[in-house]
Protein backbone atom coordinates (compact mmCIF):
# COMPACT_ATOMS: atom_id res chain seq x y z
CA UNK A 1 0.00 0.00 0.00
CA UNK A 2 1.05 3.89 -0.42
CA UNK A 3 0.43 6.37 1.49
CA UNK A 4 0.27 10.16 0.38
CA UNK A 5 0.64 13.05 2.45
CA UNK A 6 -0.50 16.28 1.15
CA UNK A 7 -0.09 19.15 3.40
CA UNK A 8 -1.75 21.52 1.23
CA UNK A 9 -4.22 20.28 -0.84
CA UNK A 10 -6.41 22.09 -3.08
CA UNK A 11 -9.43 22.92 -5.24
CA UNK A 12 -8.26 22.60 -9.30
CA UNK A 13 -10.65 24.42 -11.16
CA UNK A 14 -9.18 23.99 -14.80
CA UNK A 15 -10.47 26.45 -17.70
CA UNK A 16 -9.81 25.98 -21.08
CA UNK A 17 -9.29 28.87 -23.64
CA UNK A 18 -8.62 29.40 -27.01
CA UNK A 19 -5.40 31.55 -26.14
CA UNK A 20 -4.21 33.99 -23.38
CA UNK A 21 -4.74 37.71 -24.05
CA UNK A 22 -4.18 39.97 -21.06
CA UNK A 23 -6.79 42.81 -20.20
CA UNK A 24 -9.11 40.97 -22.52
CA UNK A 25 -13.01 39.66 -21.79
CA UNK A 26 -12.09 35.68 -22.17
CA UNK A 27 -14.69 32.97 -22.84
CA UNK A 28 -14.04 29.93 -21.89
CA UNK A 29 -14.27 26.63 -24.13
CA UNK A 30 -15.22 24.21 -21.20
CA UNK A 31 -13.96 24.09 -17.58
CA UNK A 32 -13.96 21.54 -14.73
CA UNK A 33 -13.41 21.10 -10.64
CA UNK A 34 -11.15 18.52 -9.41
CA UNK A 35 -10.01 17.75 -6.39
CA UNK A 36 -6.03 18.87 -5.80
CA UNK A 37 -2.98 18.67 -4.51
CA UNK A 38 0.36 16.46 -5.51
CA UNK A 39 0.09 13.89 -2.90
CA UNK A 40 -4.22 13.78 -3.85
CA UNK A 41 -2.92 13.41 -6.97
CA UNK A 42 -0.58 10.28 -7.10
CA UNK A 43 -3.28 8.67 -4.96
CA UNK A 44 -5.93 9.61 -7.36
CA UNK A 45 -4.12 7.94 -10.02
CA UNK A 46 -3.04 4.95 -8.00
CA UNK A 47 -6.52 4.59 -7.56
CA UNK A 48 -7.20 4.89 -11.45
CA UNK A 49 -4.76 1.73 -11.83
CA UNK A 50 -6.39 -0.67 -9.23
CA UNK A 51 -3.15 0.27 -7.06
CA UNK A 52 -3.80 0.43 -2.86
CA UNK A 53 -3.19 3.72 -1.75
CA UNK A 54 -4.70 5.73 1.25
CA UNK A 55 -4.52 9.79 1.28
CA UNK A 56 -3.84 11.62 4.62
CA UNK A 57 -6.46 14.94 3.70
CA UNK A 58 -5.78 17.95 6.06
CA UNK A 59 -9.06 20.66 4.82
CA UNK A 60 -11.32 23.14 6.13
CA UNK A 61 -13.86 25.72 5.62
CA UNK A 62 -16.24 25.05 2.38
CA UNK A 63 -13.65 24.90 0.16
CA UNK A 64 -12.50 21.83 1.76
CA UNK A 65 -15.75 20.26 2.55
CA UNK A 66 -16.39 20.03 -0.78
CA UNK A 67 -12.83 18.57 -1.64
CA UNK A 68 -13.26 16.12 0.73
CA UNK A 69 -17.02 15.12 -1.68
CA UNK A 70 -15.22 15.12 -4.36
CA UNK A 71 -12.50 12.33 -3.16
CA UNK A 72 -15.25 10.34 -1.49
CA UNK A 73 -16.66 10.70 -5.00
CA UNK A 74 -13.98 8.82 -6.82
CA UNK A 75 -14.02 6.23 -4.15
CA UNK A 76 -10.51 7.57 -2.52
CA UNK A 77 -9.33 5.52 0.65
CA UNK A 78 -8.49 8.45 2.69
CA UNK A 79 -8.13 9.85 5.80
CA UNK A 80 -9.13 13.23 6.97
CA UNK A 81 -7.97 15.79 9.50
CA UNK A 82 -9.90 18.91 10.22
CA UNK A 83 -7.90 22.10 10.28
CA UNK A 84 -9.24 25.65 11.25
CA UNK A 85 -8.34 27.40 7.90
CA UNK A 86 -9.61 26.72 4.58
CA UNK A 87 -8.56 24.91 2.35
CA UNK A 88 -7.02 26.53 -0.73
CA UNK A 89 -8.46 27.01 -4.51
CA UNK A 90 -6.35 26.57 -7.45
CA UNK A 91 -6.96 28.00 -10.95
CA UNK A 92 -5.25 26.29 -14.76
CA UNK A 93 -5.99 28.01 -17.81
CA UNK A 94 -5.14 25.44 -20.49
CA UNK A 95 -4.41 26.87 -23.90
CA UNK A 96 -5.32 24.05 -27.15
CA UNK A 97 -1.37 23.55 -27.41
CA UNK A 98 -1.17 22.40 -24.30
CA UNK A 99 -0.07 25.58 -22.74
CA UNK A 100 -1.08 26.29 -18.67
CA UNK A 101 -1.20 29.44 -16.46
CA UNK A 102 -1.58 28.40 -13.18
CA UNK A 103 -2.49 31.03 -10.56
CA UNK A 104 -2.27 29.16 -7.15
CA UNK A 105 -2.94 30.02 -3.58
CA UNK A 106 -1.07 29.98 -0.60
CA UNK A 107 -3.08 28.09 1.20
CA UNK A 108 -3.29 28.81 5.68
CA UNK A 109 -1.40 28.62 8.03
CA UNK A 110 -1.42 25.50 10.06
CA UNK A 111 -1.11 25.64 13.71
CA UNK A 112 1.69 23.29 15.85
CA UNK A 113 -1.13 21.32 17.16
CA UNK A 114 -2.40 20.61 13.96
CA UNK A 115 0.93 19.66 12.60
CA UNK A 116 1.02 17.16 15.34
CA UNK A 117 -2.26 15.85 14.74
CA UNK A 118 -1.64 15.22 10.88
CA UNK A 119 1.63 13.78 11.82
CA UNK A 120 0.43 11.41 14.19
CA UNK A 121 -2.14 10.25 11.48
CA UNK A 122 0.48 9.33 9.06
CA UNK A 123 2.45 7.24 11.34
CA UNK A 124 -1.06 5.81 12.53
CA UNK A 125 -1.95 4.69 8.95
CA UNK A 126 1.72 4.04 7.70
CA UNK A 127 2.53 1.32 9.16
CA UNK A 128 0.53 -0.48 6.43
CA UNK A 129 2.48 0.86 3.79
CA UNK A 130 5.28 0.15 1.81
CA UNK A 131 5.73 3.79 0.94
CA UNK A 132 4.79 6.98 2.11
CA UNK A 133 5.00 9.97 -0.38
CA UNK A 134 5.06 13.45 0.96
CA UNK A 135 4.55 15.73 -2.16
CA UNK A 136 3.49 19.37 -2.82
CA UNK A 137 4.34 23.07 -1.61
CA UNK A 138 4.25 24.07 2.08
CA UNK A 139 1.30 26.26 3.21
CA UNK A 140 2.52 29.17 5.00
CA UNK A 141 4.72 29.21 8.19
CA UNK A 142 4.83 25.63 8.49
CA UNK A 143 8.30 24.83 9.05
CA UNK A 144 10.87 24.01 6.24
CA UNK A 145 12.05 20.59 7.92
CA UNK A 146 8.71 18.70 8.27
CA UNK A 147 9.28 16.10 5.75
CA UNK A 148 12.74 15.59 7.10
CA UNK A 149 11.34 14.58 10.28
CA UNK A 150 9.00 12.11 8.91
CA UNK A 151 11.70 10.44 6.91
CA UNK A 152 13.80 9.95 10.04
CA UNK A 153 10.69 8.63 12.01
CA UNK A 154 9.63 6.34 8.71
CA UNK A 155 13.32 5.34 8.25
CA UNK A 156 13.44 3.43 11.94
CA UNK A 157 10.20 1.68 11.04
CA UNK A 158 11.72 0.43 7.86
CA UNK A 159 9.21 2.66 5.32
CA UNK A 160 10.34 4.42 2.08
CA UNK A 161 9.58 7.62 1.63
CA UNK A 162 9.77 9.77 -0.98
CA UNK A 163 9.49 13.83 -1.50
CA UNK A 164 8.04 15.47 -4.00
CA UNK A 165 8.94 19.00 -3.10
CA UNK A 166 10.87 21.96 -3.90
CA UNK A 167 12.58 25.03 -2.16
CA UNK A 168 13.95 24.51 1.48
CA UNK A 169 11.37 21.83 1.87
CA UNK A 170 13.50 19.69 -0.52
CA UNK A 171 16.90 20.46 0.22
CA UNK A 172 16.01 19.95 4.49
CA UNK A 173 14.62 16.54 3.15
CA UNK A 174 17.78 15.41 1.64
CA UNK A 175 19.40 15.88 5.11
CA UNK A 176 17.21 12.40 6.20
CA UNK A 177 18.32 10.45 3.33
CA UNK A 178 15.26 10.16 1.29
CA UNK A 179 14.54 7.09 -0.73
CA UNK A 180 13.34 9.22 -3.59
CA UNK A 181 13.22 12.65 -4.71
CA UNK A 182 11.51 13.64 -7.41
CA UNK A 183 12.28 16.98 -8.83
CA UNK A 184 11.29 18.68 -11.99
CA UNK A 185 13.66 21.07 -14.07
CA UNK A 186 13.25 23.98 -12.45
CA UNK A 187 13.28 22.49 -8.45
CA UNK A 188 16.62 20.42 -9.92
CA UNK A 189 18.19 23.36 -10.75
CA UNK A 190 17.11 25.54 -8.05
CA UNK A 191 17.88 22.75 -5.28
CA UNK A 192 21.56 22.44 -7.16
CA UNK A 193 22.41 25.44 -8.14
CA UNK A 194 23.37 24.59 -11.93
CA UNK A 195 22.30 25.75 -14.90
CA UNK A 196 20.58 22.79 -16.52
CA UNK A 197 20.30 22.26 -20.55
CA UNK A 198 21.86 19.33 -21.53
CA UNK A 199 21.03 15.66 -20.13
CA UNK A 200 24.27 15.41 -19.04
CA UNK A 201 23.42 18.45 -16.61
CA UNK A 202 20.21 16.81 -15.36
CA UNK A 203 22.24 13.38 -14.48
CA UNK A 204 25.05 15.59 -13.01
CA UNK A 205 22.35 17.68 -10.94
CA UNK A 206 20.85 14.22 -9.59
CA UNK A 207 24.12 12.89 -8.52
CA UNK A 208 24.12 15.79 -6.53
CA UNK A 209 21.25 15.27 -4.73
CA UNK A 210 22.15 11.48 -4.11
CA UNK A 211 25.12 12.95 -2.53
CA UNK A 212 23.17 15.33 -0.45
CA UNK A 213 21.37 12.37 0.89
CA UNK A 214 18.89 11.01 -1.48
CA UNK A 215 19.29 7.41 -2.40
CA UNK A 216 17.15 7.46 -5.98
CA UNK A 217 16.28 10.40 -8.15
CA UNK A 218 13.43 10.69 -10.58
CA UNK A 219 13.95 13.77 -12.52
CA UNK A 220 10.53 14.60 -14.54
CA UNK A 221 11.88 17.18 -17.10
CA UNK A 222 8.19 18.22 -19.26
CA UNK A 223 7.89 17.24 -22.96
CA UNK A 224 11.61 16.06 -22.65
CA UNK A 225 10.95 12.84 -20.66
CA UNK A 226 12.83 12.14 -17.45
CA UNK A 227 16.08 10.85 -16.24
CA UNK A 228 16.53 8.53 -13.35
CA UNK A 229 19.33 8.04 -11.54
CA UNK A 230 20.14 5.39 -8.30
CA UNK A 231 22.69 2.82 -7.30
CA UNK A 232 22.58 0.62 -10.16
CA UNK A 233 22.66 3.17 -13.09
CA UNK A 234 21.61 6.04 -15.19
CA UNK A 235 18.31 5.87 -17.66
CA UNK A 236 16.50 8.14 -19.89
CA UNK A 237 13.11 8.01 -21.20
CA UNK A 238 10.72 9.66 -23.34
CA UNK A 239 7.45 9.15 -24.56
CA UNK A 240 6.02 11.83 -26.84
CA UNK A 241 2.48 13.30 -26.35
CA UNK A 242 1.04 14.62 -29.88
CA UNK A 243 -1.88 16.04 -28.37
CA UNK A 244 -1.52 17.39 -25.05
CA UNK A 245 -4.48 18.82 -23.56
CA UNK A 246 -3.30 19.52 -19.43
CA UNK A 247 0.37 19.10 -17.79
CA UNK A 248 -1.51 20.01 -14.39
CA UNK A 249 -0.83 16.76 -12.12
CA UNK A 250 1.31 15.00 -14.49
CA UNK A 251 4.64 14.74 -12.21
CA UNK A 252 2.10 13.29 -9.83
CA UNK A 253 1.09 10.66 -12.38
CA UNK A 254 4.59 9.96 -13.05
CA UNK A 255 5.80 9.49 -9.45
CA UNK A 256 2.53 7.30 -9.12
CA UNK A 257 3.47 4.79 -12.08
CA UNK A 258 7.14 4.53 -10.66
CA UNK A 259 6.10 3.44 -7.44
CA UNK A 260 3.44 0.99 -9.25
CA UNK A 261 6.18 -0.26 -11.11
CA UNK A 262 8.20 -1.33 -8.12
CA UNK A 263 9.80 2.08 -7.47
CA UNK A 264 13.70 1.67 -8.76
CA UNK A 265 14.77 0.72 -12.17
CA UNK A 266 14.23 1.17 -16.26
CA UNK A 267 11.09 -0.88 -15.77
CA UNK A 268 9.48 1.42 -12.93
CA UNK A 269 10.53 4.76 -15.40
CA UNK A 270 8.95 3.32 -18.47
CA UNK A 271 6.10 3.37 -16.38
CA UNK A 272 6.27 6.56 -14.84
CA UNK A 273 6.44 7.87 -18.22
CA UNK A 274 3.49 6.30 -19.76
CA UNK A 275 1.21 7.33 -16.89
CA UNK A 276 2.84 10.49 -17.22
CA UNK A 277 2.18 11.47 -20.90
CA UNK A 278 -1.40 10.03 -20.59
CA UNK A 279 -2.31 12.64 -17.49
CA UNK A 280 -0.98 15.08 -20.42
CA UNK A 281 -3.62 14.33 -22.79
CA UNK A 282 -6.41 14.14 -20.60
CA UNK A 283 -8.47 17.60 -19.19
CA UNK A 284 -7.56 19.37 -16.03
CA UNK A 285 -6.03 17.00 -13.76
CA UNK A 286 -8.18 14.01 -14.38
CA UNK A 287 -5.79 11.00 -13.56
CA UNK A 288 -5.43 8.40 -16.05
CA UNK A 289 -6.61 4.71 -16.05
CA UNK A 290 -5.47 1.54 -18.04
CA UNK A 291 -7.33 2.64 -20.98
CA UNK A 292 -5.26 5.83 -21.25
CA UNK A 293 -2.28 4.23 -20.96
CA UNK A 294 0.14 3.19 -23.50
CA UNK A 295 3.45 1.64 -22.45
CA UNK A 296 4.27 0.74 -26.02
CA UNK A 297 5.21 4.35 -26.49
CA UNK A 298 8.03 4.51 -23.92
CA UNK A 299 11.02 4.25 -25.00
CA UNK A 300 13.90 4.14 -22.14
CA UNK A 301 17.93 4.09 -22.96
CA UNK A 302 21.15 5.47 -21.83
CA UNK A 303 21.26 9.13 -21.89
CA UNK A 304 23.02 11.20 -24.49
CA UNK A 305 25.16 13.90 -22.34
CA UNK A 306 25.24 16.28 -24.96
CA UNK A 307 21.70 16.27 -25.82
CA UNK A 308 20.16 19.62 -24.84
CA UNK A 309 16.71 20.23 -23.69
CA UNK A 310 14.42 21.96 -25.55
CA UNK A 311 13.21 24.20 -22.63
CA UNK A 312 16.67 24.66 -20.40
CA UNK A 313 16.96 26.27 -17.18
CA UNK A 314 16.93 28.94 -16.69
Amino acid sequence: MILTLTLNPSLDRTIEIASLDRGAVIRAAAARLDPGGKGVNVSRALLANSVASRAVVPFGGDEGRQLIRLLAAEGLDMVTVPVAGPTRSNVTLAEPDGTTTKINEPGTALSQEELDTIADTVLNAAHEADWVVASGSLPPEVPSDVYARLCRRFAGAGILMAVDSSGPALSSALTAAPALVKPNLEELSGATGMPIRRLGDVAEAAAKLRAAGARTVLASLGADGAVLVEEDGIWYGEAPVTEPRSSVGAGDAMLAGFLAGGGRGPAALALALAWGAAAVCLPGSRMPGPDHIDPGAVTVRAPDPDRPLSSPHP
